[in-house]
Order: structure tokens, then C-alpha cells, then sequence
């Protein structure tokens, strides 16, 4: 018999600790907060609130659902861009229910890579995917269009499918993305991969001439269609976005800025009352991603998926935030503010979204959607939630990750007492602190930019952003 009591759940996925330096694998990340203070933010789950109450059987005010058999795999996945937030996510769940991992990371640097290169199911490569014709070249590899002198490491990629059977291939705009993403392509087909999974994104001008195209996100159309062209077996996620992009840091449109008065203001050109799909990509990818494998191309073969489990307005995102945080949420429709060096490739898709997304657009009903196409919108959530029912939604990520995120970057705001700040606060009294290693990156490729609207946090040795 059932009980009337709801069964906790802990839906936050753990990392696997690295080995420290003096072998004892323990890890002690840094931090800025004092010895023995505890977070006001506990991880409970969601509240009654929570736009997930309704569409997920799997959190704490309902049952687990019945597990879905997984018979231990016999497989290899071929996975790029390996501490990004996504192949991250896929890669401990696949290793964790039995599938064999081969990996190309950018460096080793961070906890992710370590983590990555230490997991004994994988085989890491380490190397960019591009490679400069000149060894002293140091032209920005980001920048959308012909990059001459870039070439392909073709070498890398083709070491990457020996004996993979699966691929989930989430290519990034360092290097040429296209010549990148096609040389990939290439190489699984030649490999014979069963199963080829790529995060897309839409070109909006294939969709309605009147709207401009999102650079980074067409490389991906364009590299989309290329699959579909060479007969791949293919499918094809579309994420929405990662409810992780949020930081109080000052990095431009999901700057989630602290006040003086200890609230939040989040400022995007997003019309407040036009749908937006969500995601938090650490949680949830990797699930997804496996029940596409489970599937198989026989069932997913050339299709779509948006991959976003809740549907919400800015405003609703902010008002799901504020009851995760504690803390009020404001949004402001307003242009985008870029207040550290940022690449030039991101540069160019943040100008060409404040086109896409006009601030002139007074109405919520013409503001293009957000993959493009009008009905892959409307699938949101039930496209996601049809490949793993157990999401993290926006206000659960609010009140359990953020706080861990942001005192990971130097903010100590989840360390104050109870009583509100004065108006007459200033932002270090409610815990803001203003680090210069933001405002002060060398030239050069910055890992904090992998993905199209991702922005990760600062580069210190025992913590990476993921992408």
C-alpha cells in the first residue's frame, strides 16, 4: 500500500570526486567563504509551486516511477567538447550504467576534464579539433566565416570513432564550425556509427526570411543538414536554455545581477510574456541522450527533439527563480549590456539576437520562437519528459545549485543572516564581490564561451563551467 507521505528524492546528479595532489582522493575546492558557515539554502526539493509538480512523476511530491529496464550495454560512444555541460552530463550517466567512452577534451584544466580523464571508462584525446597553419598565429578562432590559416585536425577525429558505435558530437564555434562539424560527420559515417545524436540549433532565416540568422546557432543548421545529406542514422536535439547560464557575474543577457538591496534583476531583450524553453543541462542531458541510444535510430532516425522541460515566459522564469532563491527576481526587457571582454564569435550572436529578439516587438505572439520552427516550441516539455521524466526544473536549480555555483565564483550573499539589507546597502554589505579576473582576461581562446548562449564562470583551477 502506498503511503501518504511523499518519498524523497535527491535528483541532483553527484560528481565524481578527482584525485587530489597528495593521493589521498580527497578534494577540497577553495572558497571564499569562512570555515564552518553553512549555506541558508538547503537542497530540499521542489516546492508546491514548481511548474514540474504537474508534468514529472519523479520528485519529492509524488512517486518514482517504475524504472525503464537498462541491460548493461556493450558500446562505445564517441563524445567531443567532453566538459561541456551536456557531453559531461552524458558521460557520467553512460559510464555509470556500463557503455565505454571515447573522448576529445581542449585541455585537461578544471574539474571536469580531471574528472573526465580519470573516469576508467574513458579514453580521452586531448587536442583542439582545429588546427593553425602557423604555429605563431593568433587570429581569433571564434569568429563567424572563412578562418584562414584554421584547418581541420582530421587526425584527432578519426583516432575518435575507432571502434565507437554511437556518437553525440555538440560542436562549438572554435575553429570553423562547419569544416569541423562535416569532417565529424565524415568520420562516423566512415566508422560505421549506428546511432549519430547532434545538438542542433535553427537558422532563423530558413524558417522566415524577415528574421536574421543567429551565427552560431546556423553553423549548426548548416552542419545539421549536412548529416541528413550523407545518410547518417541521425537524430537531432534541440536544448533550450541552461537554466546553469545564470550568474550573478557580470557576463552579458544572463547576468543575473545582485542589488543593492540583496535582490536580483535579470535584464534580456526577451518579450516578458512570450514562451522561452528551459533546461538544466547538467541534470538532464545525459538521461535523454541514453534513452535515445535505448531507442535507436529505428525509432528516432531523422527527427527533432526539443529538449526543454519547462515552457516559461521571463517572467514566469524569474518568479520560479525567486521561490528557489528566496529572494525577489526581477525582469527588466531591456538591451543586452556586455561588461567584460567577451570573444568576437560571441560578440556577433549577441548582436544578431537583439535583432532576432527586437526590443522595437510589442507583441508577445510575434516574437520568433525560440528553435525556429513554431511546432518544435509547442512540443516543449512533452518531448523531453517522453525520454526521462526525472527533470531539475528552474526554481529547484534556484534554490539547490545556484547558491553552490556562485560561492564557487567568489560570492558570499548565501552566507547572510536573516534580516534584509538596508536601502542604503552597498553591494559588498550584501555579499557581491566584484572579481577583476572577470574584467581582466588575457587575449587568446577563452574556455568560458562553448556554446551558442552559454556563458561559464571564472577560470580557477579546482572549478569549470560547463558548456
Amino acid at each position: 500500500m502506498s503511503s501518504s507521505n511523499p518519498i524523497p528524492i535527491r535528483t541532483d546528479l553527484a560528481y565524481r570526486p578527482a584525485p587530489s595532489e597528495n593521493g589521498n582522493g580527497a578534494f577540497s575546492p577553495k572558497s571564499s567563504a569562512t570555515p564552518g558557515t553553512r549555506h541558508k539554502h538547503t537542497r530540499s526539493s521542489y516546492s508546491e509551486n514548481s511548474p514540474l509538480t504537474a508534468v514529472s512523476r519523479n520528485n519529492s511530491l509524488s512517486f518514482r516511477p517504475l524504472k525503464r529496464s537498462t541491460p548493461s550495454p556493450d558500446k562505445t560512444i564517441a563524445i567531443i567538447n567532453a566538459s561541456g555541460r551536456q557531453a559531461a552530463s552524458l558521460i557520467r550517466i553512460a559510464t555509470a550504467v556500463g557503455y565505454k567512452v571515447r573522448a576529445q577534451l581542449r585541455n585537461l584544466e578544471g574539474v571536469i576534464a580531471t574528472e573526465v580523464a580519470t573516469n576508467p571508462n574513458v579514453t580521452v584525446f586531448v587536442g583542439e579539433l582545429y588546427l593553425r597553419n602557423k604555429p605563431d598565429d593568433k587570429s581569433d578562432v571564434t569568429v563567424h566565416g572563412p578562418l584562414p590559416g584554421i584547418l581541420v585536425n582530421t587526425k584527432l577525429i578519426s583516432q575518435l570513432f575507432n571502434g565507437a558505435q554511437l556518437a553525440f558530437i555538440n560542436t562549438t564555434f572554435y575553429g570553423n564550425e562547419i569544416q569541423i562539424g562535416e569532417a565529424i560527420a565524415d568520420a562516423a559515417k566512415r566508422a560505421g556509427v549506428q546511432h549519430y545524436v547532434y545538438s542542433s540549433m535553427p537558422d532563423h532565416a530558413a524558417y522566415n526570411p524577415e528574421w536574421p540568422s543567429l551565427p552560431l546557432w546556423a553553423a549548426k543548421h548548416e552542419v545539421e543538414n549536412y548529416v541528413r545529406e550523407i545518410g547518417l542514422p541521425a537524430t537531432f536535439v534541440y536544448t533550450g536554455i541552461y537554466n546553469n547560464n545564470f550568474t550573478s557575474l557580470l557576463y552579458p543577457l544572463f547576468c543575473m545581477e545582485l542589488k543593492p538591496d540583496g535582490s536580483f534583476l535579470w535584464q534580456a531583450p526577451f518579450h516578458p510574456h512570450a514562451k522561452l524553453p528551459w533546461l538544466d543541462a547538467e541534470h538532464d542531458v545525459g538521461p535523454a541522450i541514453i534513452q535515445l541510444f535505448k531507442d535507436g535510430p529505428e525509432k528516432w532516425n531523422g527527427k527533432r527533439i526539443a529538449l526543454a522541460y519547462e515552457y516559461l515566459t521571463p517572467l514566469e522564469a524569474c518568479k520560479a527563480f525567486e521561490h528557489g532563491v528566496g529572494r525577489r527576481v526581477t525582469y527588466k526587457r531591456g538591451p543586452i549590456e556586455v561588461r567584460v571582454k567577451i570573444p568576437e564569435g560571441y560578440r556577433e550572436q549577441l548582436e544578431a539576437l537583439e535583432k532576432l529578439w527586437s526590443l522595437d516587438n510589442k507583441d508577445p505572439g510575434k516574437q520568433p520562437p525560440y528553435f525556429g520552427d513554431l511546432e518544435l516550441d509547442r512540443r516543449c516539455p512533452d518531448d523531453a519528459l517522453a525520454l526521462w521524466e526525472g527533470p531539475r526544473g528552474l526554481e529547484e536549480y534556484a534554490r539547490e545549485i545556484f547558491p553552490l555555483e556562485e560561492e564557487a565564483n567568489g560570492m558570499t550573499w548565501m552566507f547572510e543572516d536573516e534580516a534584509e539589507p538596508g536601502p542604503e546597502a552597498t553591494a559588498e554589505e550584501v555579499g557581491y564581490v566584484i572579481n577583476k579576473e572577470v574584467e581582466e582576461e588575457e587575449d587568446g581562446d577563452d574556455d568560458s564561451f562553448d556554446e551558442g548562449l552559454v556563458m561559464r564562470g571564472l577560470k580557477r583551477d579546482e572549478e569549470s563551467w560547463l558548456a
